[in-house]
């Protein structure tokens, strides 16, 4: 039997195992062998460096919500302070426990090594407004597509009726199937009804730029879930390009990644893989969030209740850079959590033990260029 009708068969096995509802942990173990040969088939894509004349261009998202003026059907809309830079800060101890109850004094924000004045800070209040982008590509024969978009309905029971949650698929180009809604049903009946995949290309880097650029009219904290193998096949944009655009946005990426069983299955060895694994750690970390690759289908609603949990526990600060530091340049940042006196603010366990405290936040910004008279 060749090697795409092994995997043909594998992919029709699962589909049929999920209606009959099998275990999923005993069935991904049973098609290890079939998803290593998918991961091989997703390393070898085009570059991503090739022309976009080659390919259908890339349609950047046009959700109705975050475009028009904020009604009960979308999140509030604004056109943002450019002077001002904001930071969404979740603090925790070396074990993952969220520090609660920290105060404005608490924080200390350093620009390029300078400290700056901390003009606004308020604890998480607001509802969780979220776009799950997934890849639901024809690769693989939809193997990933399927995984992803059953991930995606599995999360959506993790959030509470007041968040904003909205719906982006991409393979060739990226797709708004659900703007901002508070009604998770409705996201969970489109997961379920997408269709088999267009294209087989995965175009993240691409992808990730237009929701970007979507949430940019978002007011307020706001976050990407991105649920992907990490490979990109064909984008016009490369990875310099994402990392530039990452330096602007004050959103954060929380990335799950959707290959990683199936790679351990096969060795681990696939560089390809390795590479696209990075990629997805270095969204996660520039934008303050972060980057999880389950091994085991248990592990997911922790996971999922671990995203969640984080971002209702941020803190959210603003401060205004000197005119001296608007220079059109990429500013690095770094936030301490300090005592009473400065000093740098100790953590303890249950039993007393002191713990190092751990921050994440984005890693700097793109200051605004001054105008000269």
């Amino acid at each position: 039997m060749g090697v795409d009708q092994y995997l043909w068969i594998s992919i029709l096995v699962r589909k049929s195992a999920l209606l009959q509802g099998w275990n999923m942990n005993d069935l991904l173990r049973s098609l290890a062998a079939a998803a290593s040969v998918a991961i091989l088939a997703l390393s070898a894509q085009p570059s991503p460096r090739l022309a976009r004349a080659q390919s259908q261009p890339s349609q950047a998202p046009a959700a109705a919500g975050p475009e028009t003026k904020a009604t009960q059907d979308s999140p509030e809309t604004a056109r943002p302070d450019p002077t001002l830079v904001t930071l969404n800060v979740l603090v925790t101890d070396e074990d993952g426990r969220v520090l609660t109850n920290l105060k404005r004094g608490n924080f200390r924000v350093l620009d390029s090594g300078s400290p700056q004045p901390i003009l606004s800070f308020e604890p998480t209040k607001a509802p969780i407004t979220l776009v799950m982008l997934l890849e639901y590509s024809a690769a693989t024969y939809g193997y990933f597509a399927d995984k992803s978009a059953e991930w995606g309905s599995r999360f959506l029971d993790h959030l509470e009726p007041t968040d904003w949650v909205a719906l982006v698929t991409f393979d060739l180009n990226s797709k708004v199937q659900v703007d901002f809604t508070h009604k998770r049903f409705e996201v969970r009946d489109t997961l379920t009804t997408l269709g088999y995949p267009k294209f087989s290309e995965t175009n993240l880097f691409d992808s990730l730029i237009d929701t970007l650029d979507m949430l940019d009219r978002v007011k307020g904290r706001k976050s990407i879930l991105l649920m992907a193998t990490g490979i990109n096949s064909f984008s016009a944009a490369n990875l310099d390009e994402v990392t530039r655009r990452l330096q602007k946005t004050d959103a954060t990426i929380f990335c799950v990644g959707l290959a990683e069983a199936e790679a351990t299955q096969s060795g681990g060895s696939n560089l390809a893989y390795v590479q696209a694994k990075n990629q997805m750690s270095a969204f996660a970390r520039q934008t303050g969030g972060i980057a999880i690759f389950p091994r085991f289908e248990g592990e997911l609603p922790g996971i999922f209740r671990s995203v969640v949990g984080y971002l209702r526990s941020e803190y959210t600060l603003t401060f205004r850079p000197p005119k001296e530091y608007r220079d059109g340049r990429y500013h690095r940042l770094k936030v301490d959590i300090v005592g009473p006196e400065g000093q740098p603010l100790k953590a303890t366990d249950e039993k007393g033990k002191q713990r190092k405290i751990e921050v994440f936040t984005r890693e700097g910004y793109t200051a605004m260029k001054e105008k000269t008279p």
